[in-house]
C-alpha cells in the first residue's frame, strides 16, 4: 500500500513538472482571438491587421481580429481581463486603457494589475493644429489668443478620455489657457470639424495630420514628441515650441490576462517580435506614417505603468471626468 502512494506521489510530481513545458511546447494548438478596442476601418484597426497577418504565421494558427468599441476601450478591456488566461484571448490596446483609471470611477478591472505586457506594436505622435483661418502662427500665438480671449476658442476631440482630448487637457494645464471642448464621436468627424472650421484647433494623429499641413489645409504648430516628424519636419516639437514636457504620443500594443503562464507569453511575445519586425510589417506599418516597435516585455510594463501616471495627473489636475 506505502508502495502504491508513493508511486502515485511519484507521478503526480512527475506530471506537474512536465506540465507548463509541454503546455508551452503544444501552444497555440488552435485559433488565437485577438480583441481590438475600437471599429473596424481606423489607423489603429489597419496596424493590427497587418502585425495580425504575420503574427498568424509565425504561431502556425489563426489570429482572429475582434472588434469591440466603446466606452474608450473598457469594453474590450474589460472582455479580455475576464478570458481564461490561456494565451487564446489576447488584447491589442491602445493609448486609451493608460488613461480610463484616471477618469472613470467604476472600472471592472485595473489595466496595470489584470494584464501583462508582451509587446508594444506602434506608435505615433499628436500634432497641435490650426484651422488656417486662425491668426496664430505658434503655440506661443495661440496661447496668447486663448489667453485674451478665454474660452473664445473651441477644440474638437475624438471624444472625452480619448488622446486627442488628453493632449489639449495637458497643454491647457501646462500653459493656464481656457479653451472649450468639443466632443466627437471618434478621430474622423472631429478631425473634419477642424478642416470645416467648426473648430479652431486640434490634436490630431501625424498620419492624418500630415497630408493636411503639407496642403496647407491646417497649419502645424507642434508635434507632441521628442523630435520632430520626419514627414513634417519643419514643424517644431512642442518642447521647441516652449511647452515643456508635453508629450501625447498614440501607442498600440500586446497585452494578455495577468495569470496568462509565463511560457505561453513568452512565446506569444518570441512571435509577436518576430512579425512586427519582419520587413514587410515594418514597410507597411511606416507607410501608415507610424513607427513599429517590437519591445521587450519589461520594456512595454515600464512604459505603460509611466503612461498611466502621467494621465492620473493630468486628469486630476485639469478636472477630466467620465461619471
Amino acid at each position: 500500500m506505502d508502495r502504491s502512494i508513493s508511486l502515485g506521489i511519484a507521478l503526480a510530481v512527475a506530471t506537474a513538472a512536465f506540465a507548463a513545458p509541454v503546455f508551452a511546447q503544444e501552444f497555440p494548438a488552435r485559433s488565437i482571438r485577438m480583441v481590438l478596442p475600437f471599429p473596424a476601418g481606423g489607423g489603429s484597426d489597419l496596424v493590427a491587421r497587418i502585425i495580425a497577418q504575420k503574427f498568424s504565421q509565425q504561431l502556425g494558427q489563426q489570429v482572429v481580429v475582434d472588434n469591440r468599441a466603446g466606452a474608450s476601450g473598457n469594453i474590450a478591456a474589460d472582455i479580455v481581463a475576464k478570458a481564461p488566461g490561456d494565451g487564446y484571448t489576447v488584447f491589442f490596446a491602445n493609448s486609451s486603457i493608460s488613461i480610463s483609471p484616471a477618469i472613470y470611477k467604476k472600472l471592472s478591472f485595473d489595466p496595470v494589475r489584470d494584464f501583462a505586457a508582451i509587446s508594444m506594436a506602434s506608435s505615433y505622435p499628436f500634432a497641435l493644429v490650426a484651422h488656417p483661418a486662425l491668426p496664430v502662427k505658434s503655440v506661443k500665438d495661440l496661447v496668447a489668443l486663448a489667453k485674451g480671449k478665454p474660452n473664445s476658442l473651441d477644440y474638437s476631440s475624438a471624444g472625452t478620455g480619448t488622446m486627442s482630448h488628453m493632449a489639449m487637457e495637458m497643454l491647457r494645464v501646462k500653459t493656464g489657457t481656457r479653451i472649450t471642448h468639443l466632443p466627437y464621436k471618434g478621430a474622423a468627424p472631429a478631425t473634419v470639424a477642424l478642416l470645416t472650421g467648426e473648430s479652431q484647433v486640434a490634436f490630431v494623429v501625424m498620419p492624418v495630420a500630415a497630408p493636411h499641413i503639407r496642403n496647407n489645409r491646417l497649419r502645424g504648430l507642434g508635434v507632441a514628441d521628442n523630435v520632430r516628424s520626419k514627414v513634417v519636419p519643419e514643424v517644431p516639437t512642442m518642447e521647441e515650441a516652449g511647452v515643456k514636457g508635453h508629450l501625447a504620443v498614440q501607442w498600440n500594443g500586446l497585452f494578455v490576462p495577468v495569470k496568462t503562464p509565463q511560457a505561453v507569453q513568452d512565446k506569444l511575445y518570441k512571435e509577436w517580435v518576430a512579425a512586427v519586425k519582419s520587413p514587410e510589417v515594418v514597410q507597411r506599418i511606416r507607410a501608415e506614417g507610424a513607427e513599429p516597435s517590437g519591445n521587450t516585455p519589461a520594456e512595454f510594463a515600464a512604459f505603460f505603468k509611466a503612461e498611466t501616471a502621467k494621465w492620473a495627473d493630468v486628469a486630476k489636475q485639469s478636472g477630466t471626468k467620465v461619471d
